[in-house]
């Protein structure tokens, strides 16, 4: 598969490896990593969103973790040949049973979201399979800093169940950003933000494409940074 260019880095990409994708990009370019210096991918897949969020915040230190190795080798690569490798590590294990002395300022996923199917197609990264909502979200309560945020994108249908059970961990709703495809359409994304301490929930919209094929001014706005957009043929 051919690699996917970044401005700063480059993503290799593997049949067997949940590809670059727009949920990931928006993922790595809204999230709240201003204020973090520990932060935990889960669910690395090819490292893209930790390698964003390195070069939006370039004193933080990440760590990712993946179940599936062929995307832990993945994701190592594409670390090691960033400019930002020196504060990216990697790992081979299952969220279930990972283990920390040290908080997260931040936790983020593109978490699996198909229910269990017979579907072999990127099983481990698209089903819930080997991760749940639940599973992820306790986890996360326990791994969080007192000022830590766990932050996820995930189908708008299940922002509240997902928002029940965060709070059903001690973890509230601060943010939410409402995806839509394009204009005047439904929300087909969320992504959502919690923390330990409750605070106003910061609500706001977010139009991918202005028309078919057509990104948005938002959405350019927010990617210039990352995007070189004429090299772009699949979003």
């Amino acid at each position: 598969m051919k690699p996917f260019k970044f401005k700063q880095f480059e993503i290799q990409q593997l049949k067997n490896v949940f590809r670059v994708g727009t949920d990931g990009v928006l993922l790595g370019s809204l999230v709240n990593v201003d204020n973090a210096s520990q932060v935990l991918e889960v669910g690395t897949g090819t490292g893209l969103i930790s390698l964003m969020l390195a070069q939006r915040n370039t004193s933080a230190q990440f760590l990712g973790i993946d179940i599936n190795e062929e995307a832990v080798n993945l994701t190592q690569f594409n670390f090691n040949n960033s400019p930002f490798h020196l504060r990216l590590k990697n790992s081979y294990q299952d969220f279930k049973n990972f283990e920390s002395d040290e908080k997260f300022d931040l936790i983020v996923s593109n978490p699996p979201y198909f229910e269990a199917s017979d579907s072999e197609k990127d099983k481990l990264a698209r089903q819930t399979v080997e991760l749940n909502f639940l599973q992820l979200v306790s986890k996360s309560s326990e791994l969080l800093s007192t000022n830590g945020i766990l932050s996820v994108i995930i189908p708008s249908e299940a922002g509240n169940d997902f928002t029940k059970i965060a709070l059903d961990n001690q973890l509230f709703l601060i943010r939410k950003v409402n995806i839509k495809g394009i204009e005047n359409s439904k929300v087909k994304r969320l992504i959502l933000e919690f923390s330990l301490t409750k605070k106003e929930v910061e609500e706001s919209e977010f139009i991918i494409e202005k028309s078919p094929r057509q990104y948005s001014d938002q959405y350019l706005e927010l990617t210039k940074e990352f995007h070189v957009f004429k090299e772009v043929r699949n979003h």
